[in-house]
């Protein structure tokens, strides 16, 4: 049964019981421990008879403490498909419990006291075992599949927790096809593989590059990779990659190579930066960089300079993360080390650590939330791309804006789309005293290019009038153009399409033709 921690846990809980379980089993992470335990307990409340299993990685790494202090039987470590399928066998009458390796359980003493029993560890399993689990009646279309290509990892990054792995293990490159052909003939809109390094097998990566690159469908692959183990014969595939069809998801995490070595990446930013612009220039592939604020040793300077550093290659999504705790990692070992105080509850979220403090981890959430909604969004490329000539470097642009929503009160209050055009307006009228003219010409430009004409705004409407609209129609009509339905002509007085091509603004007269489903048509009628 599927639910989100969105779903209300009364539902949730409603919807198990209808069931008449004598088993309810939980994938626990992070995200979800907390409403994992509620329900449980609830469900225990209801029915004492009910059975709990619990599996997944925030169970794995501390079973013996999480079962003693939780309601439920049985905790399933590591991977779980075997353990599960030994102990659905075992509930049925099916050979012992204590021959099932991988399993925490409670036992019941004489003196009612509970032990938690371990069989002790499972050795890692052939991912080839692993049954798909999808079949012809399933309706995919327009859903997001994540598929698991391989487990583990060869890096040993402190703050994660594919470092604990032993090795690396793929399925064989015939089955994978296999499985992403039924997903793409379901007409999946896209497959996020999960796999932690994609490409740290080149050979692995470029058949299934290739596969797919030549597979003709709409369905999106996204992959997280490295891009300082791209090898030249890789970077040259990828860059006939039909577009759109791939993006790549990178963990930059800090340009600080000191800080690098800190967290057993090493690697040089320099290379990093090289192959993620080789991979831009083609114009093919989406890339989403990630950083990660509170790691050891970087300090709030030294941040900032990372977020210089990518944004400096100008790539389609930035990511501001926050350094975790994880259950099971080396970095939660050596917390005490870097002075790294974290949330007791998941996610186990950074607050403090020796090099950064509290209040300035809570002011780049801010900063993160700006580059979220104006630099990731894509709808404000042009606005952010002249503004931010007012400012020495790019963090200090997204550290004013920040500011300035929390000077007025911005961030505890729900902000409609039309607002974000406003304050972003406000922003400059306010704090830069800019042309104001010339801002809201960029940003009525950029709305319509997202937004249909009818919502417009009234701060952001145009001062075309219904003849100059109707003599602008009857000289397309002249030209043998005709206007579609969902089309409509807005003039401008700025030189939009010099402002895009070389950043600068001439003041001029221009018209443009916008399209839901077309890009922007330009009309000079000087020419």
């Amino acid at each position: 049964m599927e639910f989100s921690i969105n779903d209300c846990l009364d539902n949730i809980v409603e919807a198990i019981m209808e069931e008449k379980p004598q088993v309810v089993a939980f994938s626990t992470y992070i995200w979800n421990s907390e409403y994992v335990r509620k329900v449980a307990k609830t469900i225990k409340l209801i029915d004492n008879s009910v059975e709990i299993i619990y599996g997944g990685p925030e169970v794995t790494y501390d079973g013996e403490n999480f079962l003693r202090n939780n309601v439920g039987e049985y905790i399933i470590e590591g991977e779980g498909e075997e353990t599960f399928r030994e102990l659905v066998e075992y509930k049925l009458g099916k050979g012992k419990i204590s021959d099932i390796k991988g399993i925490y359980y409670k036992v019941s003493g004489d003196n009612q006291e509970t032990t938690i029993v371990y069989n002790g560890k499972r050795p890692v399993m052939d991912m080839n075992k692993i049954v798909f689990p999808y079949n012809e009646e399933d309706d995919l279309q327009n859903k997001i599949v994540y598929y698991e290509a391989s487990r583990g990892c060869p890096f040993r990054c402190k703050y994660c927790l594919s470092s604990v792995l032993t090795n690396v293990r793929f399925l064989n490159v015939e089955r994978v096809k296999k499985d992403l052909t039924y997903l793409i003939e379901k007409n999946v809109k896209l497959i996020k593989f999960v796999d932690r390094t994609f490409n740290c097998d080149g050979k692995f990566a470029m058949e299934l590059w290739e596969f797919l690159m030549n597979y003709p469908c709409d369905t999106t692959f996204h992959f997280e990779i490295s891009a300082d183990i791209f090898k030249k014969e890789e970077l040259e595939l990828l860059s006939k990659a039909p577009k759109g069809k791939f993006q790549f998801e990178v963990g930059v995490q800090t340009t600080n190579d000191e800080v690098l070595k800190n967290i057993n990446r090493y690697v040089k930013f320099d290379h990093i930066k090289e192959n993620i612009q080789y991979v831009q220039k083609h114009d093919n592939i989406k890339q989403h960089l990630d950083l990660i604020a509170g790691l050891p040793g970087e300090d709030l300077e030294s941040f900032k300079k990372s977020f210089n550093d990518v944004y400096s290659i100008e790539p389609e999504e930035i990511q501001l993360g926050f350094l975790k705790l994880i259950k099971g990692t080396s970095m939660r070992k050596e917390a005490n080390q870097w002075g790294m105080v974290a949330s007791p509850y998941a996610p186990y979220e950074i607050l403090k650590t020796k090099d950064i403090s509290y209040d300035e981890l809570l002011s780049l959430k801010k900063v993160e939330n700006m580059v979220d909604k104006y630099y990731n969004s894509g709808k404000f490329n042009l606005t952010i791309k002249y503004l931010r000539k007012c400012f020495d470097n790019p963090f200090e642009f997204y550290e004013s804006l920040a500011n300035y929503f929390e000077n007025h009160g911005y961030f505890k209050r729900s902000i409609s789309n039309n607002d974000y055009y406003k304050f972003f307006l406000d922003f400059n009228k306010d704090i830069l005293k800019s042309n104001t003219d010339i801002i809201r010409e960029i940003l009525r430009y950029e709305y319509l290019c997202v937004n249909k004409k009818r919502g417009i705004p009234e701060f952001l409407r145009g001062d075309m009038s219904k003849d100059e609209e109707r003599a602008i129609k009857d000289i397309l009509r002249e030209k043998g153009q005709k206007l579609e339905n969902s089309s409509h002509v807005e003039k401008f007085n700025i030189d939009i399409a010099k402002l895009k091509s070389k950043n600068n603004v001439s003041k001029k007269n221009i018209y443009i033709i916008f399209n839901e489903k077309k890009e922007p048509t330009y009309l000079d009628l000087q020419e």
